[in-house]
């Protein structure tokens, strides 16, 4: 299992997303338009700091008693005729979906947009075994013939303008239509609507599952979800064990925040209920259902100074506001979780060695803050992890020393003292222009788009001094 996008190195990873016009152009235009709607949303609802305040104790009280609600609802969804496996690992977690699958031998699958299966590398491991694996979210779909990864939590396509769409369905399916959004999608809809009949399984995510009745709730604006999980006899939704909340009362309360939050809605166009498989006498429906609970590290970020970030509802929101995302897109991240909750995240789940860069993916400017629907403190946990990188030696060594130096330097008065008269000399000799004779490191990143100030050759408290007196 690998959350990573990319075998680039960070730094060549955004040097390229920087350049890519069309990615920064599509970013921007979707953070304005749904940072708009969002906001007009929130100021229809009214008392939004409530409402916030309302979904963190909610989410707060399913991590309190998690091992509670997850037997509850396990207990729920057999009793509804369903099956329940609960995954440690990613691994175990597509072992027992490949088991399934191979039993029921399938040949065609059909799938709804799931972060959960991005990030346990499910599609490569049914692929393997010669299954054809079909994404039906019109974003994945699109990244699926391209051979291109999600960029985005809610939006998945969203680096792309309509012309390299365009481009993609007539290289890869043959089309030959206008590059209008409707003729696009009408021609991806006609193609795969007979895939959704012959297919064996349907696979979904889950929004949030109902510990009280067993319902796991689907959030999605194009109905593709529906024809996946009712069509084929075999449904298999895969959780993460921390998408739950105890009735449908606290689900409506955050299905309200995730729907105003990602798109700027009211609610989606499909909110879809599911409660175990067909059952005697009814019409439509699987006829089998499988719950997949996956833990895949969220035991170990529940019991640790990250768990806060448990409390996350996929709502990306924090990606429409943050800065960085805004210049780098999500594939400057590497993850298949970009933005602030993919700089926290990623390293908890995939580990510091690949993800160690993502915290420094950040200004600390607190915007993500601000708009997380459910209060999770992004800044302070990206912080954090800086903190404990710094403590198990994962900063680059020139950095160490470099931190070292200047803590020695800085407990030694008169070292301080003459190594600050002596740097404000040079650098009143040598910066010229706005710009240093030494290119390296830090420095030359940063004077690449600013310049250095004019220095007056003299330290402050020189300056002070000979000011004194006045």
């Amino acid at each position: 299992m690998s959350l990573k996008t990319s075998n680039l190195a960070f730094k060549a990873r955004v040097d390229r997303e920087v350049h890519n016009e069309i990615m920064r152009k599509a970013v921007v235009k979707a953070q304005e338009t749904i940072g708009t709607n969002r906001q007009k949303m929130v100021d229809e609802l009214g008392h939004w700091e409530e409402w916030r305040d309302l979904s963190k104790q909610i989410r707060n009280h399913v991590l309190a008693n998690l091992d509670a609600y997850l037997y509850q609802l396990s207990e729920k969804v057999i009793e509804n005729g369903g099956k329940v496996y609960f995954a440690e690992t990613a691994e175990e977690a597509t072992e027992y979906i490949r088991q399934v699958a191979l039993k029921k031998n399938a040949k065609k699958i059909v799938k709804s947009k799931s972060m959960v299966t991005e990030e346990i590398g499910l599609n490569s491991v049914l692929e393997k075994e010669g299954m054809q694996v079909i994404e039906t979210d019109l974003g994945e779909y699109l990244l699926q013939i391209s051979g291109d990864k999600p960029s985005h939590i809610v939006v998945p396509a969203i680096h792309k303008d309509r012309h390299q769409i365009r481009k993609d369905l007539h290289e890869k399916l043959g089309y030959e239509g206008a590059e209008t959004p409707e003729d696009m999608t009408r021609f991806v809809r006609e193609k795969i609507r007979q895939d959704f009949l012959e297919a064996d399984i349907g696979i979904s995510g889950c929004n949030f599952a109902v510990a009280e009745t067993g319902s796991v709730c689907l959030v999605t604006n194009e109905g593709n979800l529906r024809l996946a999980t009712t069509l084929p006899k075999t449904h298999i939704a895969v959780m993460g064990m921390e998408r739950l909340a105890p009735t449908f009362q606290e689900v409506d309360v955050l299905i309200t925040m995730l729907a105003r939050s990602a798109v700027g809605a009211r609610l989606t166009g499909y909110n879809t209920w599911l409660t175990g498989p067909r059952l005697a006498g009814e019409t439509d429906g699987p006829e089998e259902f499988h719950l997949v609970i996956v833990d895949n590290g969220r035991s170990d970020i529940l019991a640790s100074e990250f768990q806060e970030v448990l409390r996350c509802i996929r709502c990306g929101a924090c990606l429409n506001t943050c800065p960085a995302y805004r210049q780098i897109g999500g594939h400057g991240y590497g993850s298949i979780y970009p933005g602030p909750i993919g700089a926290v995240i990623s390293p908890l789940l995939g580990g510091y060695d690949e993800f160690k860069e993502l915290p420094y993916a950040c200004s600390l400017c607190n915007a993500c803050n601000s708009v997380c629907p459910v209060r999770i403190p992004l800044a302070q946990l990206i912080l954090k992890h800086r903190e404990k990188m710094v403590e198990q030696g994962k900063t680059p060594a020139l950095e160490r020393l470099s931190i070292f130096g200047f803590g020695f330097a800085n407990s030694h008065p008169t070292l301080w003292k003459i190594g600050v008269n002596t740097g404000a000399k040079l650098a009143g000799k040598l910066i010229k222009n706005g710009k240093a004779p030494i290119k390296m490191g830090a420095l030359a990143e940063w004077t690449k788009a600013r310049d250095l100030p004019t220095p007056e050759g003299e330290s402050f408290r020189q300056w002070f001094n000979k000011r004194g007196s006045n």
